[in-house]
């Protein structure tokens, strides 16, 4: 059997021996997989990204005033992996396990390393903007925890997503300026904002997801044992 691609590249025609002027071709769809060295990738910028949280909290310790280009670098660059990681999982159809709660863990703790830093050390931030961003951190892994053994799993949502990029865009801003530019807060207010509703979504749903479980196995109780 002979197998020959069209110009294009996008389709292979395949010729099965018949005799000439007889020719059977069959068109095969060549889809633009990546290889399997590729489809490591998106894990790889996430484990870069845990990487870069300790580089980034030592440039943001030693900065003066909480301004520090390098150390905005790093959140930005950090920022930019958080984005192109999910976009390949997604892409290329090789999401797994370890993604679905590494990426979301590797932001939390950059934007929650970056908060304390601001918050305690440069007074950058208010203290108000540690209690909320932390609180809503730690509701939603007592939920998580309180959730999973009725079989209801956290998905990072739209309204999530776009919080923690508005976090990450804030929080640069605040690195690259300096104390008493107002408008980077203004972000970070907003930011904080969709955080919260995102985690009243996660917890609306979560709880109607428990209580139709509930339902549904006291239903089964009842016709199983009347």
């Amino acid at each position: 059997m002979t197998a020959r691609l069209s110009p294009t590249g996008a389709q292979a025609r395949v010729f099965w021996g018949l005799p000439p002027g007889h020719y059977s071709w069959v068109a095969v769809a060549v889809a633009s997989a990546p290889t399997s060295a590729l489809t490591r990738l998106p894990n790889a910028l996430t484990i870069a990204r845990f990487l870069l949280i300790p580089a980034f909290i030592v440039l943001l310790a030693r900065a003066q005033g909480g301004h520090d280009w390098a150390a905005g670098i790093v959140f930005g660059v950090a920022g930019v992996t958080d984005q192109v990681d999910g976009w390949l999982a997604r892409r290329w159809h090789v999401e797994s396990e370890f993604g679905k709660y590494a990426d979301p863990l590797a932001d939390r703790l950059m934007i929650d390393a970056a908060v304390i830093l601001l918050v305690a050390v440069h007074d950058r931030l208010p203290w108000a903007a540690l209690v909320i961003v932390f609180g809503r951190d730690l509701l939603l892994i007592a939920g998580a925890r309180f959730v999973a053994p009725h079989g209801y799993e956290f998905s990072v949502n739209f309204l999530g997503k776009t919080a923690t990029w508005v976090l990450y865009l804030a929080v640069g801003c605040v690195l690259i300026t300096h104390r008493g530019d107002s408008w980077p807060l203004v972000i970070f207010w907003i930011g904080v904002g969709l955080a919260i509703a995102a985690a009243v979504v996660y917890a609306v749903g979560a709880r109607r997801a428990v209580g139709r479980k509930s339902g549904s196995s006291r239903k089964s109780q009842v016709e199983v044992d009347p």
